[in-house]
């Protein structure tokens, strides 16, 4: 640590020496001359950027002698890309067209909060995505959002990955590709691992966190996560790209695409594979996926068309390790069975139509289909006989009623629908966005006995239950933004949203599920926007949000007890700041939840653990982000959370083994499970020269209670750990781009753990609590070389 620290001063004090020039410029239509205020200037490959102000102008004050490719943007012009060299192009002009084609960002702002929102916001950049993309999971490369947390079942950051954002797990987090709803229907998870390596087919992200703005699928409750495939590029390329790492991580990749036909046709394609031993024993991850998108942009109209699948064999490192064996085997897996594994497939169609009635006017349309299928296979031991509708064995007179046997429990589903909406932005003061969507997902559920110690009267691939799930989900929103004054402008936004759910068939327990729902939801929002100049503004919201329960809230209750719907009250107030070479934003939330569902340990009237609506609960906090370059070749970023969480009264069931029933703990103003205090992230970085740069990322996430009785005993200790990447790029006569990366995660090689659980129960006259933990990786290593032709 001591040398590193030495060595960065070093670089700092030389970089001190270098000699600082001024970058002013101008941003203009280039048919009409006028001033473009609010386009975004972005110097590639550093962390300077700005917004031109209301005249057009932009300026950066620190940059060192050197060529620098620099990116403009600005809505409805196209973005133009240009190299200049410092200190000879001391002053510059950019002229920007405006767009003769439909662009795809037109597919997804239906569901993205614009800054005028008022809602709690990040935008994830291509280029950020990219630099940090050697093969982990998407949660993992978002991890510098504020008050998000990632965590991996094998320790690696593939294969299983999860993710929560202010407390709330991932089934509260609505997930979108392109505006269409990717969060399993029934569990409302979003499971990562069945789409391995999106992050090389990503263009731009958003994270919205809270209720944030009305969307498609599953309700939001913790955030909202939007996601926006490759977008055309303006020429062709062919892109290798192969990382290697600890714990065997292997991945390679292989892009390509046209470049604009004709100047209209565009086409595109990934392949990708993963595979990695895992830091948990036996975790290992085999992972393939492809994507391919073409598609027509004219004028008034774009016709496009997306398909990407992945497959999934994963060792299950489900169970977790014991708190007792976190000293001594922190690699220990309970599974031993040598196909103990998860293995499912899942393919993506999308079709999507834009038209333009009139500048301004568009009416996006989608039809999507997604087929997904598998099953996890495991090794149950002294199983009943009667538990799989098979009849006991008979030998030499002795009865046997149980065997030893191997099980599929399969998955078997359908998801299809459209989204549509309309969306109006021609007026100087006024816009609106029209839409919803229409969505059924239909699922088959089935085990099937494999292997028999005995083979009774069954058959090979035996079902022994079989059920299926039908929900329909139908959604209508209204959006709309209006400037009162040229800085002052309000947010509206209405959305009524109507869940039906059936249930047929028997479970894996053999009780009959037949059941059946219909929930509607009226979600409104409001917010305020005071614009004080382009890049600095304060803002103020207030949403409703509401969610049905899950699947296993249903089947595993009957009608008279099964929960009641969540909801929850999200209030948002901050103010962003931004000028030069520094931002700071500040956002003050207050979630208040009615009918949270969480789990107590009590047995419904069919002897099951379900969860629980609690009355009243909260989170209340703080999220502080900023960035900063105090010199030219350095850049600091960051955030910090500081929040509570509070549940009034909770419940806790403990089952009673030595009499038998259950008893009952009360507690009172306790934390929610999982819900940090504070979180924090900050990334240092040094560019010495602009194809090389080092970046010191630190992580911090204090401790957590694994359930909500706020009981020290359960707990899952807080960590701060820190990694080291180092970027170089490089551009020849043989290729357009080589980009070499390495990164040592976990650098100081500390021991954490991310995630975990807890149960308790009475026994010989005392309270037994068993905790269960899933560590991390110590220190590792990955090394990815990136080839541009």
């Amino acid at each position: 640590m001591k040398n590193l620290f030495l060595f960065l001063c070093t670089m700092l004090i030389a970089n001190s020496m270098q000699s600082q020039n001024i970058l002013s410029g101008t941003v203009t239509d280039l048919k009409s001359g006028k001033s473009l205020p609010g386009a975004t200037v972005i110097v590639e490959g550093t962390y300077y950027a700005t917004v031109s102000n209301e005249e057009g102008k932009f300026e950066f004050k620190k940059l060192t002698a050197g060529k620098y490719n620099l990116q403009v943007r600005y809505v409805g012009y196209t973005t133009i890309n240009r190299w200049i060299e410092i200190p000879k192009d001391n002053l510059v002009k950019f002229e920007l067209a405006p767009v003769t084609i439909v662009q795809d960002e037109v597919i997804i702002s239906a569901t993205r909060a614009g800054k005028e929102s008022g809602m709690a916001t990040t935008e994830i950049s291509s280029e950020q995505i990219q630099n940090a993309n050697t093969g982990k999971d998407v949660p993992f490369l978002l991890e510098g959002v504020p008050s998000l947390v990632a965590t991996s079942d094998a320790g690696t950051g593939v294969g299983y990955t999860g993710i929560r954002i202010r407390g709330s797990d991932a089934s509260r987090i609505n997930v979108t590709i392109n505006g269409i709803p990717i969060n399993d229907s029934e569990s409302q998870n979003m499971y990562w691992v069945d789409l391995p390596d999106l992050a090389s087919s990503i263009d731009n992200v958003q994270v919205q966190r809270g209720v944030g703005t009305s969307t498609n699928g599953a309700g939001a409750f913790g955030g909202s996560i939007n996601i926006q495939t490759s977008t055309p590029s303006d020429s062709s390329y062919v892109i290798s790209s192969n990382s290697f790492g600890s714990f065997n991580t292997l991945k390679n990749t292989i892009s390509l695409g046209t470049g604009m036909l004709n100047n209209h046709w565009n086409f595109q394609g990934r392949l990708s594979k993963i595979s990695s031993d895992g830091f948990i024993d036996r975790a290992t991850s085999n992972l393939k996926s492809f994507f391919v998108s073409g598609g027509y942009y004219g004028k008034k109209d774009l016709l496009k068309v997306n398909i990407f699948s992945g497959k999934e064999i994963t060792y299950q490192s489900w169970y977790g390790v014991p708190e007792a064996s976190l000293d001594t085997n922190r690699t220990w897996n309970y599974y031993t069975y040598d196909n103990q594994v998860d293995d499912y497939q899942q393919d993506h169609y999308q079709l999507f139509y834009t038209h333009e009635f009139m500048q301004g006017l568009h009416l996006n349309t989608a039809l999507h289909y997604t087929y997904g299928r598998g099953y996890y296979e495991e090794l149950k031991e002294g199983e009943a006989f009667a538990d799989y509708n098979l009849e006991n064995v008979i030998i030499g007179g002795d009865t046997i009623t149980t065997t030893n046997l191997v099980r599929r429990l399969w998955l078997d589903n359908n998801f299809y629908g459209a989204t549509w909406s309309l969306n109006y932005d021609a007026m100087k003061n006024y816009n609106f966005i029209l839409g919803g969507a229409w969505n059924q997902y239909n699922g088959d559920h089935f085990g099937e006995v494999i292997w028999s110690q005995y083979a009774s009267n069954g058959s090979i691939r035996q079902r022994y239950y079989d059920n299926n799930g039908l929900k329909t989900d139908f959604n209508l929103f209204l959006k709309s933004t209006i400037k009162l004054t040229a800085k002052l402008s309000v947010f509206g936004d209405v959305q009524y949203r109507n869940v039906g759910y059936n249930f047929t068939g028997v479970d894996s327990d053999q009780n009959p599920l037949p059941q059946n729902d219909n929930l509607s939801f009226f979600n409104p929002k409001a917010g305020i926007t005071y614009t004080v100049r382009p890049g600095t503004y304060g803002y103020l919201s207030f949403s409703v949000g509401n969610k049905e329960p899950s699947r296993d809230d249903y089947t595993e209750s009957t009608v008279a007890s099964r929960p009641l719907p969540e909801r929850l009250y999200d209030l948002e107030s901050g103010y962003f700041y931004k000028k030069n070479n520094f931002y700071a934003g500040f956002n003050y939330f207050l979630m208040m939840y009615n009918n949270q569902l969480v789990l107590t340990g009590q047995l419904n009237d069919v002897g099951n653990y379900t969860r629980t609506n609690i009355k009243n609960s909260l989170r209340e906090g703080v999220e502080i982000e900023g960035g900063w370059n105090p010199l030219a070749a350095v850049s600091v970023k960051g955030n910090v959370t500081l929040s509570r969480s509070q549940i009034s009264e909770f419940k806790e069931y403990l089952d009673d083994y030595d009499n038998g029933g259950q008893q009952v703990a009360i507690y009172t103003n306790t934390a929610i499970a999982f819900s940090p205090k504070i979180t924090g992230y900050l990334d240092v970085s040094y560019q010495p020269v602009s194809q090389l740069q080092f970046s010191l990322i630190n992580k911090y996430t204090g401790n957590q209670y694994l359930d909500n009785t706020s009981n020290s005993n359960r707990k899952l200790n807080g960590w701060f750990i820190q990694d080291f990447r180092v970027n170089w790029n490089v551009k020849t006569r043989f290729v357009k781009e080589l980009r070499l990366s390495a990164i040592a995660n976990n650098l100081f090689d500390k021991k954490y753990e991310s995630n975990g659980y807890t149960f308790s129960y009475i026994y010989d006259g005392a309270v037994t609590t068993e905790n269960y933990f899933y560590p991390q990786a110590g220190r590792n290593y990955t090394v990815a070389l990136t080839i541009n032709f």
